[in-house]
């Protein structure tokens, strides 16, 4: 009954200069027991969890383990007080074995010759057995599946005498076949005795797994409740300090002529890598054709060629029945292209300039916006105005460097400059990554109108639920092509896993 917590943190403040993250939290958590930290992107749960792995020290508070206060300077005081923690960035040395990576930094890992790395090769096989964590220890990391990865960073804590595991996001890179498993792993370990906090911003997920449940919003600690007594409208309120209103999908009228049409298409990565191979895709007016896939298969070279920012080596590509002859921006915004990048601030925006010369970036040449070569200064600033009350900007004012906004009005700006081009064609590659519950409704919201509009939407994300809430044609990418089609009545979320893992062959399935 008095049992100590395994881990609990008191009174948390954590400033960057002038930014606080962390504000005033506590938070605990009990032996034997999984723990989501649930909160949106920029809450503060990595935060509070990077002071609890020692890659961060509070700017004030107390941490205690197991009833004794402790105090963590580096990732290895963790480690000896039994902390462990799998980023969401895997820390793997690719060319090296699972059983040689999980050594590295020993004392004794200075190479002591073939017989000692095979009493280690089976010491980790014991571990990883124990806890039902099945991992190829003697192949490379190179030939590891994504899932494999992150199970050969679960069995090194693991190994290295971790009894409170943190996971950071862990399912963001995986299929929900890998997650299942994910999931009955850590079901292992919590009836072994761990405790595991697993930080996230997925409902479903956290409804699944956690047996208690903490919120965190814009860095305080806002409610911890047991999984049976809440729900996911309850949490998803706790998050954004509202109820969410969610969005209407209207009903569509039958999808209209082609406006995008590749087939065989064949695109290089460089040094030699296909990244796509032999893909053909339509999509009709008035439709949106979501294609899912685990990232590095191929999706972003997809999305760079269509938008005229890589050539591609095979295949032909049709815009509103058009054959493109060779891949330019120039060519793709007068084809009625728009394009939402994954990176807004890569190739999305110019970070250092303001919202008017942001906004202009792709039309500046229009007689609109300039004239004999010179910009309409005053018209131009009337016009981005409007649009950042249209699309509900937060701003201090129009000259304002764009890299200064919040993730989520970065994002509302872009699609205001592609959206008020009236596009043919919107391709939206990870559009609401990063953003909160509001910024997210309101993206969908705009997905949804230009479908309305009879506009065509590609949609590439990561997020299954997104893809499948928003979607009237579903096709997933394995290995560089489509393996896998299917309309919304009837898509099912094990099957688009199965198609995600590269198991199109299943029984009973075909691939498209």
């Amino acid at each position: 009954m008095n049992e100590p917590h395994a881990v609990e943190m008191r009174r948390i403040c954590k400033q960057f200069g002038a930014l606080v993250a962390n504000d005033n939290i506590d938070f605990a958590a009990k032996p034997g027991e999984v723990h989501a930290l649930l909160g949106e992107n920029g809450a503060g749960k990595s935060t509070l969890m990077s002071m609890l792995s020692g890659v961060y020290r509070p700017t004030s508070g107390e941490i205690l383990i197991r009833g004794r206060s402790v105090n963590i300077r580096s990732p290895k005081d963790a480690l000896a007080l039994g902390i462990g923690m799998v980023f969401q960035q895997f820390r793997l040395v690719h060319t090296l074995t699972a059983a040689e990576n999980i050594v590295l930094g020993e004392k004794s890992s200075v190479w002591r010759g073939a017989s000692w790395m095979r009493r280690k090769t089976e010491e980790i096989g014991a571990v990883a057995e124990r806890f039902g964590l099945k991992i190829p220890v003697e192949r490379p990391v190179w030939q590891l599946s994504v899932g494999e990865q992150q199970r050969v960073e679960i069995v090194k804590v693991l190994y290295r005498g971790a009894d409170l595991i943190l996971l950071d996001e862990p399912t963001s890179v995986l299929t929900p076949g890998e997650a299942d498993q994910l999931f009955e792993m850590l079901r292992q370990l919590r009836d072994a005795g761990k405790t595991v906090i697993l930080t996230t911003h997925k409902l479903r997920e956290v409804m699944e797994i956690a047996d208690r449940i903490s919120v965190m919003r814009k860095g305080r600690m806002v409610g911890t409740m047991n999984r049976y007594e809440t729900n996911e409208r309850e949490l998803a309120q706790l998050m954004v300090g509202r109820a969410p209103a969610g969005v209407m999908r209207p009903a569509g009228r039958p999808p209209g002529k082609p406006l995008l049409e590749a087939e065989g298409l064949t695109v290089e990565a460089g040094k030699g890598r296909t990244a796509v191979r032999d893909l053909s895709l339509t999509v009709r007016e008035g439709e949106i054709v979501g294609i899912a896939g685990v990232a590095g298969n191929g999706q972003s070279e997809l999305a760079e060629v269509l938008a005229g920012l890589r050539p591609w080596r095979g295949g032909t590509i049709r815009v509103c029945g058009r054959e493109w002859k060779w891949a330019s921006v120039r060519t793709a915004i007068e084809s009625g292209i728009s394009h939402v990048p994954e990176n807004r601030m890569k190739s999305g925006m110019a970070g250092s300039l303001g919202i008017v010369d942001n906004l202009l970036l792709k039309t500046y040449r229009h007689p609109e916006r300039s004239r004999f070569g010179m910009l309409r200064s005053r018209r131009n600033r009337a016009w981005a105005r409007s649009l950042v009350e249209r699309f509900d900007v937060k701003a201090a004012g129009l000259d304002t460097p764009v890299r200064q906004l919040s993730g989520g009005n970065q994002q509302k700006l872009l699609f205001a400059r592609e959206v008020d081009r009236d596009p043919k064609l919107m391709i939206a590659v990870h559009p609401t990554q990063g953003l909160d519950i509001g910024a997210a409704e309101s993206v969908h919201r705009l997905l949804l109108e230009l479908r309305a509009a009879g506009r065509g939407v590609l949609l590439i994300s990561e997020d299954l639920d997104e893809v499948m809430q928003l979607s009237d044609r579903m096709l997933v990418m394995f290995g560089g092509t489509i393996v896998g089609e299917m309309s919304r009545e009837n898509a099912d979320r094990e099957r688009i896993g199965l198609y995600m893992a590269g198991l199109q062959d299943a029984p009973g399935e075909e691939a498209s």
